[in-house]
């Protein structure tokens, strides 16, 4: 005998996020059904990043190796993020910030962003933006990095290796997904099935 609580509830830093398949039974079934549509996604993004690695790499590499040589510090970024049924991955980057800098600032802002308390760009009625806007901690370089999305590039290699897809939800931090609502965590636990 077992007993299992919905929803479920992951405090602490060291808590694992990996969702207990037992609640979510329909996720299961949704798997079997789509077998061979979710082995054909599969395909793409290994498709899909192996070129995408194989053809910009050395490029990319060799102008952020340059780049970063001035400023000091690694070319990469990682961070724990967590993945479809809440497993936990490490995701690459290449660093846009300080190496110096504190992620409560990020924290602050994603539960403010997440609880609607984020105010639009401008007067204009424009929407609130995810990514901090005018961000004190990021480089010269790295603006321009984030501008372009180029900073995501070595995330190929998180395609490539499975922990993440091409298309799909965003896979988030662990502070990130305890601010989330039900509907929000379910998502991330059905990430792969869309």
């Amino acid at each position: 005998m077992s007993f299992h609580f919905f929803p479920e509830e992951w405090e602490g830093e060291g808590a694992d996020h990996s969702a207990n398949i037992t609640l979510y039974p329909d996720l299961s079934r949704k798997q079997e059904t789509h077998k061979f549509a979710l082995g054909v996604k599969r395909s793409m993004d290994i498709a899909g990043s192996a070129a995408a690695l194989l053809l910009m790499s050395p490029v990319l590499a060799q102008w952020l190796w340059r780049s970063n040589c001035r400023q000091g510090g690694p070319v990469l970024f990682k961070q724990e993020r967590l993945g479809q049924y809440g497993k936990k991955f490490t995701v690459l980057k290449f660093r846009s910030m300080r190496t110096d800098c504190d992620a409560k600032i990020h924290e602050e802002y994603v539960s403010q962003f997440i609880a609607g308390q984020v105010k639009g760009a401008d007067a204009g009625g424009e929407k609130p933006v995810f990514k901090i806007q005018e961000d004190p901690r990021v480089t010269a370089v790295g603006r321009f990095l984030r501008k372009t999305s180029l900073d995501e590039f070595p995330q190929f290699w998180n395609v490539l290796v499975g922990d993440m897809s091409l298309v799909g939800p965003r896979p988030p931090v662990a502070y990130e997904y305890k601010a989330y609502d039900l509907w929000h965590r379910r998502r991330v636990l059905e990430s792969n099935l869309e």
